[in-house]
C-alpha cells in the first residue's frame, strides 16, 4: 500500500494537470451549450412574442386548424369550379352568323341566318328573310347539330361555322 502512496504522490501533479485539463474541456464546452441555449430562448422569444401564444403548443394547434379550414375551403372551390365547368358546356355561346341576299332579283344582303350552340350542339338556328316589303323570322331547334325542321343551305353553313368556333375554341360573332 506504500508502494502505491509513494506513486500516486510522486505522479500527483500529473494527475492534477489531467483533471485540470479534462475540466476546464469540460467547462468550455458547458459555456457553449449555454450560449446554444440562449440563442435557442431568444429565438423562441422572439417568435412567440407579439402573437398573443402562451406556447408553441397552442401556436401549432392553432395552425392546424387554420389549415384544415383552407383545405375545406379548397374542396369547395374545387366543387363550385367543377359545377361551374359543366354549367359553361350547357351555355349556348358558339354562334354562326351568314348574311345573304334572299332574293336575286331585288334587295341586299339583309336575310340571316343565325346559329346559337353549345358545346354538344344544341341550340337554336334563327332566320330572317328580308324584302322591301316584308321580313320574316324563323326560329328552329338544334339537337345535336340538327333539327326535325327542314333547314336551308344557309342554315346549314351557319351551323357549320358555329361548330367551327366550337372546335376553334372562340365563341364570339
Amino acid at each position: 500500500m506504500s508502494d502505491l502512496n509513494d506513486l500516486i504522490i510522486e505522479h500527483l501533479a500529473l494527475y492534477i494537470g489531467i483533471i485540470m485539463f479534462v475540466v476546464l474541456v469540460l467547462l468550455i464546452l458547458m459555456f457553449k451549450q449555454l450560449s446554444k441555449l440562449n440563442k435557442l430562448r431568444r429565438r423562441y422569444e422572439q417568435m412567440m412574442s407579439g402573437g398573443g401564444v402562451e406556447n408553441l403548443e397552442s401556436l401549432l394547434i392553432d395552425l392546424k386548424l387554420q389549415l384544415d379550414r383552407l383545405q375545406d375551403d379548397h374542396g369547395q372551390q374545387g366543387e363550385m369550379l367543377e359545377d361551374t365547368l359543366k354549367k359553361l358546356q350547357s351555355v349556348k355561346g358558339n354562334v354562326g352568323l351568314i348574311k345573304y341576299n334572299a332574293f336575286e332579283e331585288r334587295g341586299s344582303d339583309l336575310s340571316f341566318s343565325v346559329a346559337i350552340i353549345d358545346d354538344h350542339s344544341n341550340g337554336i338556328v334563327l332566320t330572317s328573310i328580308y324584302n322591301r316589303d316584308n321580313s320574316y323570322i324563323y326560329a328552329k331547334p338544334l339537337k345535336q347539330g340538327d333539327s326535325t325542321y327542314t333547314l336551308t343551305a344557309e342554315e346549314k353553313r351557319a351551323i357549320t361555322l358555329a361548330k367551327q368556333k366550337l372546335l376553334s375554341g372562340t365563341s364570339t360573332p
